[in-house]
């Protein structure tokens, strides 16, 4: 029973939650399955100059569009993040955000450790899970896998995944993905117990 000075508020703002991870660590496969698994979670669909990969969808996936369509939103300031890596750009737009927030809605966010840390700092009470691979050997096997990129865009990937791995530590949490199922189930459930987190919970007293 709550009393006049102990009332839950119901408009609680959503929670942003940031994953990062190498590339070809799985993250959009483990997105797939939280998004299945937790259906009010919202996503944020990051914008790109890069041409998709084999399955991907406009709209779903990445918001695909040229550098010059880019760069004409960051001139309009529609981005809260955005950089250039491996050659193209990459951006994560702040309505979306600030929207699910306001609406109660939690939001999922796919970026790099450099958009991690603007998000963080825009929104302190964010939560960032970086994937780790189980190794670097399967890094490899999972990018030569997918058969999108050359032997030499591979070794720079690999070397791009060092320099993230290296920056995990920065992280709230990290899941290591040795097997798929497993590291979505951990996933979920960092996001299921951050909404019992303290801190949240007693900030909605009023």
């Amino acid at each position: 029973m709550t009393t006049r000075t102990q009332k839950i508020s119901r408009r609680t703002p959503g929670i942003i939650f940031i994953i990062s991870a190498p590339s070809g660590a799985g993250k959009s496969t483990i997105r797939s399955k939280i998004l299945k698994q937790l259906p009010d979670m919202r996503f944020s669909v990051s914008f790109t100059s890069r041409k998709p990969r084999r399955g991907e969808r406009n709209g779903v996936d990445y918001h695909f569009i040229n550098r010059g369509e880019f760069e004409k939103l960051v001139c309009q300031r529609r981005f809260l993040e955005w950089e250039k890596v491996h050659g193209e750009y990459y951006g994560t737009e702040h309505r979306p955000l600030r929207t699910a927030r306001e609406r109660g809605k939690d939001i999922l966010v796919e970026v790099d450790f450099k958009g991690a840390a603007s998000i963080k700092k825009r929104y302190p009470d964010s939560v960032s899970i970086f994937i780790l691979p189980g190794s670097l050997a399967e890094l490899r096997r999972r990018l030569r896998k997918r058969g999108t990129e050359a032997n030499r865009d591979v070794q720079a990937r690999l070397r791009r995944a060092r320099l993230e791995i290296a920056r995990a530590k920065d992280y709230d949490y990290i899941v290591e993905n040795r097997e798929v199922p497993l590291a979505a189930r951990q996933v979920e459930a960092i996001i299921v117990a951050e909404h019992c987190r303290r801190s949240r919970i007693t900030g909605r007293i009023l």
